[in-house]
């Protein structure tokens, strides 16, 4: 079983978004548990509003005792462990600690990344985890901005996914039916889950695993 976490120190970066589409995708080929440790609880918001059975199951979890604790549930390939946006709280370490892999989404704005440079700083690159940033909301429209900030991450040390998620209406559209992307169908969101399948792919290949 491998331990993913998804997470970043400042909020609306598209953390949920992240964990959510790639349990989606992921739980395709793979026992997959999803694990919202955010007292925002949006991933669980998201993923209760199906009334059809997901590809993940779900569960609420944000006690740091517990958190560490994560490697003991049984009965899946893959955890994917949505985090609260909060530097330096106990339970975004605990959960950083356990993992193999943290998956740290951020849109390329400029004080955007500059925030994720403290969140690696501050709570990933201390635990010696594998690590990489994803590149969320980009301007489907212009790549510019997110080659910016992929040559200052990559400047600063700091690894990217050669993947990156655009911004299209379809998002919001799957969060209000609380589906993954890949649960619209190729007419509505069809680029939409493409980047997300890409993202799986490299994160699978950082794993070791078969790609999706």
């Amino acid at each position: 079983m491998k331990i993913v976490a998804v997470a970043n120190g400042k909020g609306g970066v598209g953390k949920s978004t992240t964990t959510v589409n790639l349990a989606g995708i992921l739980g395709e080929r793979m026992r997959v548990l999803v694990v919202d440790s955010d007292p925002q609880e949006s991933a669980t918001w998201w993923m209760e509003r199906s009334e059809e059975p997901g590809a993940a199951d779900l569960v609420q979890e944000t006690d740091p005792r517990t958190l560490r604790r994560v490697r003991e549930v049984g009965g899946y390939d893959l955890v994917l462990v949505d985090t609260q946006p909060a530097l330096r709280a106990e339970a975004l370490r605990a959960v950083i600690e356990a993992a193999d892999y943290v998956v740290l989404p951020s849109p390329p704005a400029t004080l955007d990344v500059v925030a994720l440079v403290e969140t690696v700083r501050q709570e990933v690159r201390p635990s010696g985890v594998r690590h990489r940033v994803l590149l969320t909301r980009v301007d489907a429209r212009s790549r510019g901005e997110a080659e910016e900030a992929r040559e200052a991450l990559v400047g600063a040390d700091i690894p990217v996914f050669g993947s990156l998620v655009r911004e299209y209406k379809a998002h919001r559209t799957a969060s209000l039916l609380g589906i993954p992307i890949s649960g619209l169908g190729l007419r509505r969101g069809r680029n939409a889950e493409d980047d997300y399948r890409k993202v799986a792919d490299e994160l699978l290949a950082d794993l070791g695993e078969e790609t999706v």
